[in-house]
């Protein structure tokens, strides 16, 4: 069974290696490259998991966390913020505006895929 995996993410080069790793695993993924069109298509698809980016355009990551957990559908989706703010507060603050997880970039490809599956487990 395929998973359906949303990434919401502005950088091309970001988007570009999570989409290869997960796709070569069984992932069946979806994009977004701005906060907007990110909210707008979880509604749409309802993705098993969310890959989240905080600095997006139109909507920054924390207002989209905050904005799918208003919708009862997403409300338990686990939402995981990859990003490159690692200073103290910002794993936090991932996690009060709704994220189940935080992980750092740059991503390490032979660590990745289990670090995000075992969000899957918990769900």
């Amino acid at each position: 069974m395929s998973i359906k995996t949303l990434i919401i993410e502005d950088n091309e080069n970001n988007m570009y290696l999570i989409s290869f790793l997960l796709q070569n695993n069984g992932h069946d993924v979806s994009q977004a490259y701005d906060g907007q069109d990110g909210v707008s298509l979880a509604k749409s698809v309802h993705p098993d998991l969310i890959l989240l980016d905080i600095q997006l355009p139109k909507m920054n990551g924390y207002e989209v966390a905050l904005e799918l957990r208003k919708d009862e559908s997403l409300k338990n989706v686990p939402i995981v913020a990859i990003t490159s703010y690692a200073m103290p507060g910002d794993q936090e603050k991932a996690l009060s505006a709704g994220c189940s997880g935080y992980i750092k970039k740059p991503i390490n490809p032979d660590t990745f895929l289990g670090e995000i599956e075992s969000y899957l487990d918990k769900k």
